[in-house]
């Protein structure tokens, strides 16, 4: 090539190696050549594409063939100015065998314009794909891109697209998630809720406000809850009062097959006595005034008797029944202590013991008094019948103690202890610790039942205990309102 052109071609390839050395003429440009705006726009192509791209023109043939540069780019993305460069890519099409023996060419595409080869460097120990054609104005365009960096940089891309995959699907997996349990989580609140009134619990609710049809169903749920929680409790309600009337006609049908036993009972030794003094007075055996006097006292006492014990039988059948009901009010218990003791001291002095009642102030209790009264009249008519000498006196000693917001009324008579397995069944009707004794002096063996029918009704505690010298019988009122 002449001088001028080794110059252009310096100034296209760069050192020019191979092509003689630069001349005066480089700072002329040659008529043709691209201008710098073509060129950037080339550069930036062949960067952007990562590509080795050349455009020569054939000149003329002489006794060499000869090219002319007008543009070459580097795949490393510098400017290949090096005809060594130039020589290695076009030598194969330019200078057949020239660069056969570092590379091994395969034609894969073929058209009027261009065609397309992959080969391997063997130089350069890497793969290429290779295109030349002609432009519309003779110029030669070769273009040449490493298939190991496309490779590389498929693979990177697909790693890129493994990895953003992958995120996306822990992602999604995620969203997934959260999504399912923002609508399981109600629907599962609502089956526990399901399952707890299955078994009749009503105590929770479902408290979430959304504003779908998750929501309305957990408000008909506990709408529905609050029905049947209603319903279930009035249902319970008239059960309990069912088998509180059965129990109650069950208990009525034992009370009345144990009063017509124990009335049977009790009433049989009187009637028979004073049916026999009846007849002896009617066949006229009691000769005498006095014979007959006393026929008559014994029918007269069995048939006061009698008529004491019925009173009783009926006061107990009442207070059992329930037809009488405590009339709470309140009162002074030592003011009624002092009068029943009173009203009983010649029953006492009979028995030949005294009464001791130390309390002097008031005490006063919520019950009802008459029934009060009746009960504790009771526990001291026991002890007067009860009551023995010890240690030279026959004492029947009444107190009122406080305990914490109640008083205890303790009845105790100085005597024989009583067995404590029979403390149970002193309150049984018609149970007698001493028959013979009992029928001496006309008990019934109804009194103690009575005091429990009647603390039963007051809902207030009572038992018996024993002492050294003797037995306590006690019950408990309510100080309080």
């Amino acid at each position: 090539a002449s001088q001028e052109n080794g110059d252009h071609l310096q100034e296209s390839t760069g050192a020019g190696a191979g092509s003689g050395d630069a001349g005066e003429g480089s700072e002329k440009k040659e008529e043709g050549a691209f201008s710098d705006k073509t060129r950037l726009s080339l550069d930036i192509l062949c960067a952007k594409s990562n590509l080795t791209a050349v455009i020569v023109k054939k000149l003329a043939e002489t006794e060499k063939t000869e090219t002319f540069v007008r543009y070459a780019y580097g795949a490393n993305g510098d400017r290949a100015e090096t005809a060594e460069i130039i020589r290695e890519m076009l030598g194969d099409y330019f200078f057949p065998g020239f660069g056969q023996k570092y590379r091994d060419k395969k034609l894969k595409k073929e058209t009027k314009s261009y065609r397309i080869y992959s080969l391997y460097d063997t130089r350069m120990q890497s793969s290429y794909i290779e295109l030349i054609g002609i432009l519309q104005d003779g110029d030669i365009v070769l273009m040449r891109s490493n298939v190991e960096s496309m490779e590389e940089n498929t693979k990177i891309a697909n790693r890129f697209l493994v990895y953003i995959g992958i995120l996306s699907a822990l992602l999604t997996s995620l969203l997934m998630y959260f999504m399912s349990r923002r609508f399981t989580r109600p629907v599962l609140t609502l089956a526990e809720l399901a399952k707890k009134m299955a078994k009749l619990d009503f105590s929770e609710r479902y408290t979430r406000k959304e504003k779908d049809e998750i929501g309305e169903l957990g408000e008909s749920i506990n709408v529905l809850s609050d029905t049947l929680e209603e319903k279930i409790s009035e249902l319970k309600n008239a059960n309990n009062e069912l088998l509180r009337d059965i129990e109650k006609k069950e208990q009525l049908e034992e009370m009345r097959t144990e009063f017509l036993s124990g009335v049977t009972h009790e009433l049989k030794t009187p009637i028979a006595l004073i049916s026999g003094y009846a007849e002896g007075l009617l066949e006229e055996i009691a000769g005498d005034v006095a014979q007959r006097t006393f026929y008559a006292e014994v029918i007269l006492d069995e048939a006061q008797k009698m008529n004491v014990m019925v009173q009783k039988l009926l006061s107990l059948s009442r207070l059992e029944c329930g037809s009488v009901q405590a009339n709470f009010v309140h009162f002074d218990l030592t003011e009624l202590v002092r009068n029943l003791l009173s009203s009983m001291e010649i029953l006492a002095k009979a028995a030949g013991a005294v009464f001791l009642f130390q309390e002097k102030e008031p005490v006063y209790v919520w019950a009802d008094d008459s029934l009060i009264f009746e009960a504790i009249q009771n526990y001291v008519s026991n002890a007067i019948h009860y009551v023995k000498e010890k240690n030279g006196i026959a004492a029947i000693e009444v107190k009122l103690i406080l305990r914490k917001d109640r008083i205890r009324v303790a009845v105790f008579n100085t005597g024989e202890q009583l067995a404590e397995e029979n403390f149970e069944k002193l309150w049984t009707k018609f149970y007698k610790v001493d028959s013979a004794r009992t029928r001496e002096y006309g008990g019934t063996g109804i009194g103690l039942s009575i005091v429990k029918a009647i603390m039963d009704a007051h809902h207030m505690p009572y038992g018996v205990q024993n002492h050294e010298y003797g037995v306590e019988f006690w019950l408990e009122l309510d100080a309080h309102a």
